[in-house]
């Protein structure tokens, strides 16, 4: 037997902390037609919950799906990065699903946005997700651990896939320490590669043992440090005043990929710099079902580490969301929605 109320934290509108209403009463979702119930055990603290939050997306003026900004519609229950067991299935699922561990893919394919944004999501005891979108997961790592994964991981496997990584290359990462940055360090350094972390100092240390050959002061000046035309690949995070230091150390045919602009959205871009050194720029976000089915390969074979910074009880999102703002921490912050 279900319950039909459950804890859960809702975003009413854009704005403030005051904007996150933990309830206790929350109606449980049922599942429709190919959708499987998910009884949340842990969920991820992301940049986007905090964007879509404060109205980041809509502040630009970006347009289209949720993820973007578009067409949110409040209260919303949000939470990208899920973990937790089936318990009850839509019409067309195997009822031999119900059990099962899975994690979620937050890409929903179906409407061109993402969990917890344009539909609710993890930070709730129970969660809607899409039958194809819920990976049965085989691992012997916490329910914690394996909700730092989705979001995080999946954005950086598509970031590198995008962007060709290869063997012997030189990969330069922007904002190193954090979920998305430490993710792209050891799956860049699983494909081989050589990666250079730009962080500060205090966290250097951590990245070295997952995999960054190099550290750099994220203060220090880039060119200075690297020279020009001394990287094949830049995966940034970051964006920023700095921003066109990233194309000058690219190697002529370079390419550069992003996926956040938490130091500033709006870059200046030197065209001349971008046709003269043939370089490729890719803006990654929507990702095949591929690429989170390569990322349940890596856990499922323990190839990849997971960096859990904190956690908190889901009652204290709000702390978590501070906790995240800080950017003192190397990894992952994660609710735990099961008590």
């Amino acid at each position: 037997m279900l319950p039909t109320h459950m804890r859960a934290v809702q975003l009413v509108g854009h704005g403030g902390y005051d904007q996150l209403v933990y309830k206790e009463d929350a109606t449980v979702p049922a599942p429709a037609r190919a959708e499987v119930l998910i009884r949340v055990a842990a969920a991820g603290v992301n940049n986007t919950e905090i964007n879509m939050r404060v109205g980041w997306y809509a502040a630009d003026k970006l347009t289209g799906d949720a993820e973007t900004g578009g067409g949110t519609n409040f209260p919303r229950i949000q939470g990208a990065d899920c973990c937790g067991r089936i318990v009850a299935v839509g019409e067309g699922v195997d009822v031999s699903r119900v059990g099962e561990r899975v994690i979620v893919d937050p890409t929903v394919r179906a409407s061109g946005g993402y969990l917890g944004a344009d539909r609710d999501g993890a930070f709730a005891e129970f969660t809607i997700a899409s039958a194809e979108n819920a990976y049965k997961i085989e691992s012997s790592l916490s329910d914690i651990e394996l909700a730092s994964f989705p979001c995080s991981y999946s954005t950086a496997e598509n970031l590198l896939t995008r962007s060709g990584v290869r063997t012997g290359e030189t990969v330069l990462v922007t904002g190193a320490s954090g979920g998305v940055g430490s993710a792209v360090v050891q799956l860049a350094k699983l494909r081989g590669a050589e990666v250079v972390a730009l962080t500060v100092a205090e966290k250097a240390r951590l990245l070295r043992s997952v995999g960054a050959e190099q550290t750099i002061d994220r203060h220090a000046p880039l060119v200075g440090t690297l020279g020009k035309d001394s990287v094949d690949v830049v995966i940034d995070l970051v964006g920023g005043s700095e921003w066109p230091s990233l194309l000058d150390v690219l190697k002529p045919g370079g390419r550069y990929a992003c996926s956040g602009a938490v130091a500033g959205p709006v870059v200046a871009l030197d065209l001349r710099t971008l046709y003269f050194k043939d370089l490729a720029l890719f803006g990654c976000t929507v990702y095949p079902p591929a690429v989170f089915e390569s990322l349940v390969r890596h856990l499922e074979s323990g190839k990849v580490r997971p960096l859990v910074a904190e956690v908190f009880p889901l009652s204290r999102i709000v702390d978590a969301q501070k906790t995240f703002l800080d950017r003192k921490h190397v990894g992952k912050i994660v609710l735990r929605v099961r008590d």
